[in-house]
């Protein structure tokens, strides 16, 4: 089994390095539907849309490429739960989101192309505000957390259309280990390749 994913592996790299290079560089901008969850059974999070804005590249060779990006991304949400809240909570935090994802080009056509692609993302927070009760504090943000970016796209001549998921590690930790919240967040992204 070792050797049947190794000699599979050199296969697809030799594939790889003598197809094509690729190199594109190009600006993208979307919306996020974002939802931010508790442990707590009793707080009930309901998902947010807001936006984001920044540039791509993309590196490889046939149909495996790189995808580093950055871009600047707003996410939210609203809380409600009985006991725990007497007033819902509203709150926005906003990030600097630099995604670094490996893709492979399912169909590859001369004009257009359909890749699937996935990678880690990290995320450096920019602001927060949280309105309504305490529940949130704004000191428990964590400054810097990773998630996990996997979606589809297809790129039709010097557009591209990506629809991705990204789940985060806890962006938000308090003392309270119940109250520590993870980030889900549906992007979908309009872009173009300048090069």
């Amino acid at each position: 089994m070792k050797k049947l994913t190794v000699v599979s592996l050199l296969l697809l790299f030799v594939i790889s390095v003598s197809a094509q290079p690729i190199f594109n560089l190009g600006l993208k901008g979307g919306l996020n539907n974002s939802k931010v969850t508790f442990k707590k059974s009793e707080i009930n999070s309901e998902t947010i849309t807001k936006y984001h804005i920044g540039a791509f590249g993309r590196v490889g060779a046939g149909k495996i490429f790189v995808q580093p990006e950055a871009y600047f991304s707003a996410k939210g949400g609203e809380l409600e739960g009985g006991n725990v809240l007497d007033v819902a909570s509203e709150f926005d935090f906003n990030t600097l989101d630099v995604p670094l994802l490996l893709g492979i080009k399912i169909i590859d056509g001369e004009k257009a192309n359909v890749r699937l692609m996935g990678g880690p993302v990290f995320s450096f927070l920019t602001s927060k505000d949280v309105d309504g009760d305490e529940l949130l504090d704004p000191e428990y943000y964590k400054d810097q957390y990773v998630g996990l970016q996997y979606g589809i796209g297809a790129d039709i001549f010097g557009f591209t259309l990506d629809f991705r998921m990204e789940n985060s590690s806890n962006m938000y930790k308090h003392m309270d280990s119940d109250l520590n919240a993870k980030n889900q967040t549906f992007m979908i992204s309009v872009g173009y390749k300048i090069f």
